[in-house]
């Protein structure tokens, strides 16, 4: 009789004290609860349509026939890529309809940025990328700039989360603090030739303790610090290491 009592609660305490990670891509940075629901009522935003892959970006078909001799030839015609200060550059964010606006403007003291779409196409991939480089080349874009990003976090609950639906003078306990962390990746393509080159920013972390009545809302301020972060200085890197 009392294992009967002992196991549950054992397995309540656990639940309790356990975290709950969460993966998502920046363009598709909703809120999500502890079960997995958005608070929207959705599984995801109503126009992302998943991420673009860097053979999308690159044109190159993981299942044609690659000889040799095109390994070599490509080798041999290599070249490093390099942005002009104040070039025009086309800006995609994968996953998401246009660029984020603190991205466009952290690129903004730099170049001309013309945003682009950053959802998957239809095409193959060759199709895609000669398609998205006529694009860039019909603007007047010298570049491509593609950028992918990630948000992790944790949240963990505390010993108040038991009592936090308590109203105490007009406010509620914080019941759980949230880490987050966000990493990008940053592909530039030159539009003539179809040169690329690839790099990581840094990771930025913050934390936040929240109540169940703005649970969402601090999430999302998380999500936007973070992002002005990564994004300044992802811009500052692409000028740092590319820019002649």
């Amino acid at each position: 009789m009392k294992a009967k009592v002992i196991v549950p609660m054992i397995l309540a305490v656990a639940v309790l004290l356990s975290g709950c990670a969460r993966t998502r891509s920046i363009s598709n940075a909703s809120y999500e609860n502890d079960h997995g629901y958005y608070y929207s009522g959705r599984t995801d935003s109503p126009f992302y349509r998943g991420e673009l892959s860097e053979f999308d970006l690159l044109g190159i078909e993981s299942n044609g026939a690659i000889s040799d001799d095109q390994i070599a030839r490509a080798l041999d015609g290599s070249a490093r890529i390099s942005l002009r200060k104040g070039a025009s550059v086309l800006l995609i964010q994968s996953g998401a309809m246009q660029p984020d606006k603190p991205m466009q403007i952290a690129m903004e003291k730099h170049f001309v940025v013309m945003p682009f779409s950053g959802q998957p196409g239809t095409t193959n991939a060759a199709g895609y990328a000669r398609a998205l480089r006529l694009a860039a080349a019909q603007a007047g874009c010298e570049t491509i700039v593609c950028y992918w990003g990630t948000l992790e976090s944790a949240s963990k609950g505390n010993e108040a989360k038991t009592v936090s639906w308590v109203p105490v003078a007009g406010w509620v306990l914080p019941d759980e603090s949230q880490q987050m962390r966000i990493h990008l990746k940053v592909a530039l393509v030159d539009v003539r030739s179809g040169h690329w080159a690839m790099c990581l920013s840094q990771a930025f972390e913050d934390r936040a303790r929240s109540t169940q009545l703005n649970r969402e809302a601090c999430d999302q301020k998380q999500v936007e610090r973070l992002k002005q972060l990564a994004y300044a200085s992802v811009a500052e890197d692409v000028v740092k290491i590319y820019t002649r």
